[in-house]
């Protein structure tokens, strides 16, 4: 597959997660990174995603949500690295099955912050399933959570 033909698909399926998941857009994320190299995303603080009034944290659902997220964009991302001979029909139709199996989340600290942002590492590139490892920091480099996740990819 050429480069051209990874980028577009990627562009794609980032338009489509960032911009027509009504509830990745109620939580603010923001695709900032996509490509066979790796996923950023970005969520921003605000009060409808505290978790913990007393202490001002990020809620943990939305912690496991941007992991989840963050995940399966991985996942997609290393099953279009898998292949050169991918065309845009196949995968298409591969994005309409991408769903998580499994899904860890590990909290490691209170999701203090302002603005919280997901990466993640592609484990294992399956065919048919995925395995990705995701963290999530806050803008001064705390290291909030990391999960691991399964994911179906065709």
């Amino acid at each position: 597959m050429s480069n051209i033909i990874q980028q577009e698909t990627l562009r794609r399926v980032a338009e489509v997660f960032d911009k027509h998941v009504p509830f990745h857009n109620l939580l603010g994320m923001d695709i900032k990174r996509y490509d066979v190299d790796g996923v950023e995303v970005v969520v921003k603080m605000k009060s409808e995603l505290i978790g913990n009034i007393h202490q001002q944290i990020l809620h943990g659902g939305v912690t496991a949500t941007v992991l989840d997220v963050v995940g399966g964009l991985t996942a997609f991302s290393g099953l279009v690295a898998s292949r050169d001979d991918w065309s845009l029909e196949e995968l298409e139709k591969r994005i309409l099955t991408l769903g998580t199996i499994d899904l860890r989340v590990d909290y490691l600290r209170p999701g203090r912050g302002e603005i919280f942002t997901g990466t993640g590492t592609v484990i294992r590139a399956g065919n048919r399933v995925s395995v990705s490892r995701m963290e999530l920091h806050n803008e001064k480099g705390d290291h909030i959570a990391f999960g691991t996740g399964t994911y179906m990819v065709g």
